[in-house]
């Protein structure tokens, strides 16, 4: 998927003025944010890979999704639980795939509704499923939606960097977090992408 319209523009006014994303800027040039899958499988696959290492979710996943040629909330909510589990899925995360696939059958989640929705109404509709927190939705933001502005700041990886870059190794309290990300505002995907980049230059596609 190509790069999204707003990213030079992002990357050119985030450089001025702050010599540490000047750096990463030029860096990291050639690579940038992109979005991968449809809605539903996005999120299922946040949902199966919660609280597991990375290659017991991917292993996991590949199961899964050989039971679904087609993965759609109607086909997830036919299936039999035991197949399901057979996946190596504990019975909650089944719970939780269930909750999500009715609330998206029912409407009740509506990624029709979201190009004219704000972050805020996303998380409020998707933090209502069960199983989905906020941080997940703040990925989902990021990395399907790619929505410009959002600043995740209990990911620890953007703690990291922060602290790393601008405060000398210390951790900054959440609420200095915040405060701190003002300076990138309505950028803050932008920046907390090349912050990650920083930690890890290969670029992450959730």
């Amino acid at each position: 998927m190509s790069m999204p319209a707003y990213w030079k523009r992002a990357s050119s006014k985030l450089a001025k003025g702050d010599p540490v994303m000047a750096g990463f800027v030029k860096r990291y040039a050639k690579t940038s944010l992109v979005s991968r899958g449809d809605p539903f499988s996005t999120l299922a696959r946040s949902i199966v890979g919660q609280q597991i290492s990375v290659k017991a979710a991917d292993a996991i996943w590949s199961r899964f999704a050989a039971l679904f040629p087609v993965l759609v909330p109607e086909n997830l909510l036919g299936e039999r639980e035991e197949r399901l589990r057979e996946c190596g899925l504990s019975a909650r995360k089944v719970e939780y795939l269930r909750d999500l696939s009715r609330r998206f059958a029912d409407g009740d989640v509506c990624p029709e509704r979201w190009p004219d929705a704000s972050d805020e109404e996303i998380i409020a509709e998707l933090t209502a499923v069960r199983g989905i927190g906020v941080w997940t939705v703040e990925m989902f933001l990021i990395f399907n939606l790619m929505r410009p502005d959002v600043f995740p700041v209990d990911d620890i990886g953007l703690q990291r960097a922060v602290a790393l870059h601008y405060f000398e190794g210390e951790r900054p309290s959440r609420k200095e977090l915040v405060a701190f990300g003002e300076r990138w505002r309505p950028w803050r995907t932008v920046a907390t992408w090349y912050l990650w980049r920083s930690l890890d230059p290969i670029p992450v596609e959730y």
